[in-house]
């Protein structure tokens, strides 16, 4: 069920609707090399395949699974030949990404000198998976996945094709089970043609295809989800998004999606844990004790009881009131440290041990805070060149609103020593550490 013309190709209308530049070069014939990225069953091989009809060059596939560079050399001399005669040479390499960096240098030369128009499929993020020097010279073009109504023609155009499809089959399949084909596939139309071959195959010639047989058919259907891969990456930063934009419903989703996908659960915890510090903090300081709890619970319970813990701490943690005034303030602090390295400790704040070092002022003057009922007294202890620095500033939502209460009273305090006589200040000196 290939498509053989633009007009067949389901999807991709950003790239091959009326008017788009892909579609108009690969109408005039003026392709240049590309990279074609998107998820499976979406047209990668097939777009290559109709750029080759439509310019009228030679279809060469390469697998970057099977085959080397020896190879790329021999299909190299032969698209030379044949450039002789007058005809061009499309040098298709699925899975490209599969090529490590220093094979991919071996397509380079020959693009250049135009020899071939390489064409690379992938599934995996170019940035990341294809050598800067190549991909400076091609363009790249993403393939979205099939929507569900894509896919349900791609059903349909072959329940109805009896040359390349199932139509000789004469085959009845309800609307529902087109449907189901349809979202199962997941935006994948091989997918979809897949089961309904097995469904077709199930209820044989002048069969009926209902809504049962198509589910019995798909038998599971697997969460798309490359660990390692960059989908694991956006769908742990939808995850930690959710969590941070206090939504529930999505933070469950993702969390489930990455289950589904096979995930190791201490992925999750990991990025759980650091969301709480990040962006709870000191709002709700239970936050980081449960999520790192519910860490210790499915270690104890292992799966599937262990989700519950789990899933408990991703609803508290995108409930919970939000603040990252802790890591401005790391910032803040890293900032000043790197930017003071060599600040001295004011003498009063130093360690005393030896006599020798009480000689010299260390320690003198320290005031014990537990020496006056407020357990507080108004003192110096940032070095001199940082003595006006407000790091920390507390956030206005949950348990920092009590924070912001005790710095208030803190700092009216300071301001009644300030405005006492030095005679009447509060406190004694105390060799306490």
């Amino acid at each position: 069920m290939r498509p053989r013309s633009l007009e067949e190709f389901a999807g991709q209308a950003h790239l091959l609707g009326p008017g788009m530049p892909l579609r108009e070069s690969i109408e005039r014939g003026t392709v240049s090399s590309m990279i074609l990225w998107g998820p499976p069953g979406t047209g990668k091989t097939t777009l290559a395949r109709l750029v080759a009809r439509y310019t009228d060059r030679e279809f060469v596939p390469f697998s970057a699974v099977t085959e080397g560079v020896p190879r790329v050399r021999e299909i190299v001399r032969e698209a030379e030949q044949r450039l002789e005669m007058g005809r061009g040479t499309i040098l298709f390499a699925d899975e490209i990404h599969r090529f490590n960096k220093a094979q991919q240098d071996a397509f380079l030369p020959h693009v250049e000198a135009g020899t071939i128009t390489l064409i690379g499929a992938t599934t995996e993020n170019p940035s990341f998976e294809i050598n800067g020097a190549l991909l400076s010279r091609v363009r790249v073009f993403v393939l979205r996945p099939l929507s569900a109504d894509d896919v349900a023609g791609v059903v349909r155009r072959a329940l109805g094709d009896s040359e390349r499809g199932l139509g000789a089959m004469g085959l009845t399949v309800d609307a529902d089970a087109i449907a189901l084909l349809a979202n199962d596939a997941d935006g994948d139309a091989r997918r979809a043609l897949t089961v309904l071959e097995a469904a077709a195959e199930h209820v044989g010639t002048g069969g009926h295809v209902t809504l049962r047989v198509a589910r019995d058919a798909a038998q599971l259907r697997f969460s798309r989800y490359d660990k390692g891969g960059e989908e694991t990456y956006n769908i742990l930063s939808a995850f930690h998004k959710s969590l941070r934009g206090s939504d529930p419903q999505a933070a469950l989703y993702w969390m489930a999606r990455m289950i589904e996908g096979g995930q190791d659960p201490m992925v999750i915890f990991r990025r759980a844990i650091a969301m709480a510090a990040e962006d709870i903090g000191l709002a709700d300081p239970e936050a980081l004790k449960l999520a790192v709890a519910a860490r210790d619970a499915y270690h104890m319970l292992g799966a599937p009881e262990g989700y519950l813990p789990l899933a408990q701490m991703v609803i508290y943690l995108a409930t919970a009131p939000k603040s990252n005034s802790s890591k401005v303030a790391l910032d803040a602090a890293l900032d000043a440290a790197r930017e003071h390295p060599a600040a001295q400790v004011p003498l009063h704040v130093r360690n005393a041990p030896t006599q020798l070092m009480k000689e010299l002022g260390y320690h003198e003057g320290y005031q014990y805070a537990h020496s006056v009922p407020e357990a507080y007294i108004p003192q110096v202890y940032l070095p001199e060149e940082l003595q006006d620095a407000k790091l920390y500033t507390p956030h206005s939502l949950g348990f920092e609103k009590e924070i912001a209460r005790r710095m208030a009273w803190w700092e009216e305090l300071r301001k009644r020593a300030q405005d006492r006589p030095a005679s009447d200040a509060g406190g004694e000196t105390s060799t306490e550490e």
